[in-house]
Formats: structure tokens, C-alpha cells, sequence
């Protein structure tokens, strides 16, 4: 039979003595913590310090002023330096007005430059801004002043990044693209025959030379724009090769040769309308030579023109300023000439503009026949009444003066005197 274990657990007291007396340490003190003593932590209600209300106020200051002459200053502690002049005025300056942008005058009156005058200079410094071209100070800007420099600068930066883009543009272009480009920028209008040879260009560099088809292809191509012969002579020379297992090697040899002719064919297209927009601009610039050459002097045949007159002759006819029916723009002279004719239709005055244009001399002679018999009718005009007046008068014996009278002095009438005159 089995013996019951007692398992209970019997707790009892030992005092601190019989506890120094186990572990062998005599007088030994176990340092426990009181329990009527606890560690403060970030919830304890602590008391504030009021101490520093029962310190009199001279205590106070003496001991905030630094030591004096021949004491020491005690370690860890350093002495304030003196205050520069211009930290004390910034100091007692009083604050900037909120609307100094508002005022007309940026000048500081301290001699010292204001925060926006510092600014700009620093900006124009580091080439953020362009100043004017003037030699005004950045010291005399009014706020005017300051706000057309801003305007200006940013007016500037946009026509840049305007004239930038259209490069980007172009050179982010892929080659065929940009040859396709310039010969429009350049005024070129077969645009079809432009992409027959780009494209016949670009099936000639895709040309797969591994397969029979291609290598004949290839040979073919070439041996046309080299002129070997008639067709029959160019397929006679092609099953030959195939014949002795030679036209792999010579359609490897002609696809170099092929390339550089197919791109020769396109870059001539573009050479050739290159050199006609180079050949318009000669001719432009030399028109407009021309034309101020002959406004120039002032007198067109004998009319006389005054500076506003010769300047509009000038713009009028150099000027693409206005729209044409054609979409692209005209001078004042085409403008003119199709506003009369479709806009405001005056068909008079374009038929004596005709005239002139087509036979100068002949209209100027009837205009001048045309002025010859307008002064004519009116000299005969002034004579008639001239003969008019002379017989409305009075007699001669009345006009002429008697024998031995004096004849009148001519006089004038005397000025009245200014009543603000002194």
C-alpha cells in the first residue's frame, strides 16, 4: 500500500539576522527599499519651487550681471560679449511696415540696403536675374521699378524656353524625321517624292540578306542604279550568280555601297531645297535693302517724305504683318491690294493702283495733264474775278490823288497795353 505524500507548503518568517547568518556575511545590511519612499516619475504631482519669490530682487540682479573687473568668472560659465552698434540698432529699429511694397521709395534711411534690395543683388549675383541695361542703382528702385525687373525677367525666361523647345524637339526627332523637317522648314513641297526615297532608304537598310529572296533583291537594286542594262541583262547576271553560288557574297558586297546611294538620293533632296531657302533669303535681304536705299533719300520722283511717311513705306512693304488668303502672311502692299479687291471690293481704286504698276510713265503723264488743266481753270477763275472787282470800282479820277496833296503815311494800330503788365 502506497504511502500519501503531503504536499503542502508551509511558509514561514525568517528575520534579516537569520539571513546574514545563511549566506555566511555577518552585519550585513540589506538595503530594501521604504516603502513610504517612491521613485518620482512622469506622474507624480510634485509641489512647484516658489523659493524664488522669497529672493529679494537686488540679489537677483547682482547675481545676473557678469563679475566684475579683477573677479573670476567661475568655471563652465561664460561672460556675454558686448553688443555690436549694428546688432543694437537692429534691435531698437522699429519692425518694417507690412506695405513696404507698396511705397514708392526703397531707399533705407540708415544707409544700409532693405531686405529686397539684398535679395535682388543676390539673385543677380548668381545669374537668376538680368538687370536692366540702364545704370541705375538697385539701391534707387522703386517698387515700380522692382516689379518691371520681375516682369521683365520673366518674360525673358519664357521667349527662352519658346526658342528652346522647337530644338529639343528636333533633336529628340528620330534621323528620318528630322531630314523630313528641315526640308519643310526650308520650303520644300515634294513631300511625296521626299518619302519614296526615305522610305526605299529604310527598306534597304531592313533588307534581310540570309534568305535567297533578299540577297536577289539586294543585287537587283543595285545593279539598276549602277545602269549594268536592260532588265532581261540584270536577271541574266542574278540566276548566274545563284548559278554558281555566288550571290550571297555579292549582295553582301553591294548592301554597303546600296545604303550609302539610297542615303545620297535623300540627303541631295534636302541639299537642293536647302540651297533654293538660302537663295530666298539672299533675295529678301537684298529686297529690303533695296527698299530702304530708295526711302532713304526722302523723295520718291519728286514728292518730298517726312520720317512718319517713310516708315510706314518701309514696314508696309517689308513686314509680313498681316494675314493672306493664301494662309500665310503678306505686306501691307498685298493686304491692301486683296482687301480691295475681295473684303471692301473698290475696284477703281485697284484698276488706277493697276495702272500705275503696269505702265508708270503714261499715268504719271495724266496726272499731270490732269493738274496742268485744274491750275489753268483756276487762273482763269482769278482773273475773272479779279475783272470783276475792277469794274464794281470807283472811278480813276476818285483813286488818284489831287495835285500837290500830301500823300497818307501808313500807319498801325497801337497795341493795347496788357492790364497784367507791370
Amino acid at each position: 500500500m502506497s504511502e500519501e505524500i503531503d504536499d503542502t507548503t508551509v511558509v514561514e518568517e525568517i528575520s534579516l539576522d537569520e539571513i546574514n547568518d545563511l549566506i555566511g556575511i555577518e552585519g550585513s545590511i540589506a538595503m530594501l527599499p521604504d516603502e513610504k519612499e517612491k521613485k518620482p516619475n512622469v506622474f507624480s504631482q510634485t509641489a512647484p519651487d516658489m523659493t524664488f519669490l522669497e529672493t529679494p530682487i537686488e540679489e537677483t540682479e547682482e547675481e545676473a550681471l557678469p563679475a566684475a573687473e579683477g573677479e573670476e568668472t567661475p568655471p563652465g560659465e561664460e561672460i556675454p560679449s558686448a553688443a555690436t552698434e549694428e546688432e543694437t540698432d537692429d534691435l531698437l529699429a522699429p519692425p518694417a511696415p507690412d506695405n513696404l511694397l507698396e511705397g514708392d521709395d526703397f531707399k533705407n534711411k540708415g544707409g544700409r540696403p532693405t531686405n529686397m534690395v539684398a535679395a535682388t543683388k543676390n539673385l543677380i549675383e548668381k545669374g537668376l536675374l538680368v538687370p536692366f541695361e540702364d545704370d541705375k542703382k538697385i539701391e534707387d528702385y522703386t517698387a515700380a521699378d522692382f516689379e518691371e525687373l520681375i516682369e521683365a525677367n520673366f518674360k525673358d525666361n519664357e521667349a527662352k524656353l519658346q526658342d528652346a523647345l522647337p530644338a529639343q524637339f528636333f533633336q529628340n526627332m528620330p534621323t528620318e524625321m528630322q531630314q523630313a523637317y528641315k526640308y519643310i522648314a526650308d520650303g520644300g513641297q515634294d513631300l511625296k517624292g521626299l518619302f519614296q526615297a526615305m522610305s526605299s532608304s529604310q527598306e534597304i537598310k531592313e533588307l534581310d540578306l540570309e534568305s535567297e529572296g533578299g540577297q536577289a533583291y539586294a543585287v537587283r537594286t543595285y545593279l539598276q542604279a549602277t545602269n549594268y542594262g536592260t532588265v532581261s541583262e540584270i536577271e541574266e547576271e542574278i540566276q548566274s550568280l545563284q548559278d554558281r553560288g555566288d550571290l550571297e557574297k555579292k549582295a553582301n558586297q553591294f548592301k554597303p555601297k546600296l545604303d550609302a546611294m539610297q542615303q545620297n538620293m535623300v540627303n541631295q533632296r534636302i541639299a537642293i531645297q536647302e540651297q533654293a531657302n538660302e537663295q530666298r533669303q539672299n533675295q529678301s535681304q537684298q529686297y529690303m535693302d533695296n527698299v530702304y536705299q530708295v526711302l532713304e533719300k526722302g523723295d520718291i520722283n519728286g514728292i518730298k517724305l517726312d520720317g512718319k511717311t517713310q516708315n510706314m513705306l518701309y514696314a508696309g512693304l517689308v513686314q509680313p504683318n498681316y494675314p493672306s488668303v493664301s494662309g500665310k502672311q503678306t505686306n501691307l502692299l498685298g493686304h491692301l491690294l486683296e482687301k480691295y479687291q475681295w473684303v471692301e471690293p473698290n475696284h477703281d481704286l485697284i484698276a488706277e493702283a493697276l495702272w500705275l504698276l503696269a505702265d508708270p510713265d503714261a499715268y504719271r503723264g495724266e496726272i499731270r495733264k490732269v493738274g496742268e488743266t485744274a491750275a489753268v481753270e483756276k487762273t482763269v477763275r482769278k482773273l475773272k474775278t479779279e475783272q470783276s472787282n475792277l469794274s464794281s470800282s470807283t472811278s480813276p479820277e476818285e483813286n488818284t490823288p489831287s495835285a500837290g496833296a500830301t500823300p497818307r503815311k501808313r500807319t498801325i494800330a497801337k497795341p493795347k497795353k496788357n492790364f497784367f503788365a507791370r
